[in-house]
């Protein structure tokens, strides 16, 4: 099981890169904006496996070129390392 995120200076560069604190949860999120629906779900279905691989998945949503995704780890009740890792995955598929 993964443990609860101490040090957030492992936040400072996702921060950067386009991730906000989300209100009311120890959690990130951010939204990618693709081209069109094509390049968005096919962003999605290799983050998919990504996550799979990570046995961590997202919250995530998709409307057209849109995907809005949340991380959090809730068996840890907050923020975790898995959390920092699959937000850089996502960063590096998106390009």
């Amino acid at each position: 099981m993964a443990e609860k995120l101490t040090d957030r200076t492992a936040l400072e560069p996702l921060l950067a890169a386009g991730w906000d604190m989300v209100a009311g949860r120890d959690a990130i999120a951010k939204r990618y904006v693709f081209a069109n629906f094509i390049e968005a779900f096919g962003w999605m279905t290799r983050a998919a496996l990504v996550a799979e691989k990570m046995n961590h998945h997202p919250e995530w949503s998709n409307v057209y070129k849109t995907v809005d995704v949340v991380l959090t780890t809730h068996d840890a009740g907050g923020l975790s390392d898995l959390d920092l890792a699959l937000a850089q995955k996502m960063d590096a598929l998106a390009g």
